[in-house]
């Protein structure tokens, strides 16, 4: 349920002068040949290059290492030939096949230890477009992902971040600005502005939690996230202004200021949340984000976990009736008009840390993806008949 006097004040709080550079900001061209939003019937909806509602059905985690161990190498030189282009051609393939119509988000954790929790990198321009499928790019701006343990944190109003923001859009979005498959640019996979987790206490967060118990903690928290928000923004619109900006993928399970948010707003199209939990724990999280910000909203990064003592994720005797649990969270999500899709955790290929994928090491699939791919035809056919109606 909406509360629209929540949220007149919840978005009053930003700047007359802040919403004035958005405003200039949001203001450059916007072609057809782009992802953009949209609304129709209402609720919100990615708008393809083609004009058509889109509801992102997303796979997150594609990193081909996991076919490069010693034990398996040479099935990546005998199938592959060494070649990321032949490879992302299959994985392109599969997705699609499966009813994923989009890439959440490639990198993939490679190494957890209590020195580091690393990902894989991003993709190449090139990789992306041998893939062939609509895409969200991650930009490295800052290092205050809540699994990164081995950065420290930059100060974000220094000329310094802001060299270093200029100098990623550069590199990156420069060369993106074109692709019609691009939707848009993530920042931060779960930002850690108050919250760290226990091996990144010497690290901690951007933001102290204890000066939130004062009005002006709360403005100080509200202007550095601003410039955060500014910085970032206005270096990818130098070099990009064509997509969309999808800003940090919040972890809805930690704690999460109102401050950030609104600071937020006037920048990004999209707020974007990592969720854990089952159907009705995502529905709570998400829906109150909605109901306050008003804006388009995006299940980024989520899963139903499933109790198990077996190695891999879900325990092979579990797998058959995973995708019920998906099932059920895409549902609740049809239910929420501000919501543009779900990007399900799962990874592509199963590797040794995060021992789930829809294909294993030996590049077999999974026993859950036809559960997984009957559940992603559901919801086209529900795209299809809502967009229609």
């Amino acid at each position: 349920m909406s509360h629209p006097t929540s949220r007149r004040v919840f978005l009053r709080t930003a700047t007359l002068a802040t919403l004035a550079l958005a405003t200039r900001m949001n203001a450059a061209p916007s072609p057809a040949s782009f992802f953009q939003l949209m609304q129709r019937n209402g609720r919100w909806w990615f708008r393809t290059p083609q004009g058509n509602p889109f509801w992102s059905v997303g796979l997150n985690h594609v990193d081909s290492s996991t076919l490069r161990y010693v034990e398996n190498v040479e099935l990546w030189h005998e199938k592959y030939g060494n070649d990321m282009q032949r490879w992302l051609k299959q994985v392109g393939t599969d997705l699609q096949a499966w009813g994923f119509n989009t890439l959440g988000w490639n990198q993939e954790v490679v190494v957890i230890n209590d020195y580091n929790n690393n990902h894989s990198r991003a993709f190449t321009f090139e990789e992306y477009q041998w893939l062939g499928l609509p895409y969200c790019h991650m930009l490295p701006f800052i290092e205050s992902h809540q699994w990164e343990i081995a950065t420290r944190l930059p100060d974000i109003r220094s000329q310094a971040f802001a060299e270093w923001c200029d100098y990623v859009a550069r590199d990156q979005c420069a060369r993106m600005r074109d692709d019609p498959n691009l939707i848009g640019y993530w920042f931060t996979d779960c930002p850690t502005w108050v919250h760290h987790r226990e091996r990144a206490a010497w690290k901690g967060a951007l933001f102290d939690e204890n000066d939130l118990k004062t009005a002006a903690g709360r403005r100080e928290l509200f202007d550095l996230a601003t410039t955060y928000y500014r910085v970032t923004t206005e270096a990818i619109r130098r070099y990009d202004p064509n997509h969309l900006i999808l800003g940090d993928r919040y972890e809805a399970n930690a704690p999460l200021p109102a401050e950030v948010v609104q600071a937020a707003l006037p920048f990004v199209d999209v707020l974007a949340f990592q969720c854990f939990g089952d159907a009705d724990h995502v529905d709570r999280k998400l829906r109150y984000w909605a109901d306050l910000a008003g804006k388009p909203i995006l299940l980024a990064d989520s899963a139903v976990w499933s109790p198990h003592t077996t190695p891999g994720w879900p325990p092979q005797e579990d797998r058959h009736h995973w995708p019920e649990g998906y099932a059920a969270v895409h549902r609740v999500l049809q239910e929420i008009p501000e919501c543009v899709g779900y990007h399900l955790c799962g990874a592509y290929l199963r590797n040794r840390v995060r021992r789930f994928g829809l294909r294993d090491a030996a590049d077999q699939e999974d026993l859950s993806t036809s559960g997984i791919k009957e559940v992603n035809e559901s919801v086209h056919r529900w795209v299809a008949a809502e967009s229609e109606a």
